[in-house]
C-alpha cells in the first residue's frame, strides 16, 4: 500500500501561484500511476492531472497551460505547480496512486486506491 502525505495547500488571490507536494512511500511497483484530484463540496473527485513511471503526463483540459505535474522519485515526492490560479480552481486537493490500466494512466478517481488526506486550496477574486 502506497503511503502519500500532502503539503503546500493555502490561500491566494487569483492570478498567483502554488505547489502542491505530495510525499510518497511503499512505491515499488513501475506500473503504478500518480496523479492530483480535487473535490469540491457536495461533486465528485475530478482528476486535474496523472504522471506515469515514465513521465508520461495527462491533463484536464482545465489544468493544460496552467498546471504541471512532475515527480521526483530521489525525493519520492510527487508536485503539481498551479500557476494562474482562478477562483474556480478553488478546492480540496487530493493526491492519488493506482495501477495503469493497459500500461495508461488516466484521470479517473475509480482507477486509484492510495489516497492523502488532501490539502485545502482557496482562491480570492
Amino acid at each position: 500500500q502506497v503511503q502519500l502525505v500532502e503539503s503546500g495547500g493555502g490561500s491566494v488571490q487569483a492570478g498567483g501561484s502554488l505547489r502542491l507536494s505530495c510525499a510518497y512511500s511503499g512505491y515499488s511497483d513501475d506500473r503504478y500511476c500518480m496523479g492530483w484530484f480535487r473535490q469540491t463540496p457536495g461533486n465528485g473527485r475530478e482528476g486535474v492531472a496523472v504522471i506515469d513511471n515514465n513521465g508520461g503526463r495527462v491533463s484536464a483540459d482545465s489544468a493544460k497551460g496552467r498546471f504541471t505535474i512532475s515527480k521526483d522519485n530521489a525525493k519520492t515526492t510527487l508536485y503539481l505547480q498551479m500557476d494562474s490560479l482562478k477562483p474556480e480552481d478553488a478546492a480540496m486537493y487530493y493526491c492519488a496512486a493506482g495501477r495503469a490500466l493497459s500500461g495508461r494512466c488516466y484521470l479517473v478517481s475509480t482507477l486509484y486506491n492510495s489516497w492523502g488526506q488532501g490539502t485545502q486550496v482557496t482562491v480570492s477574486s
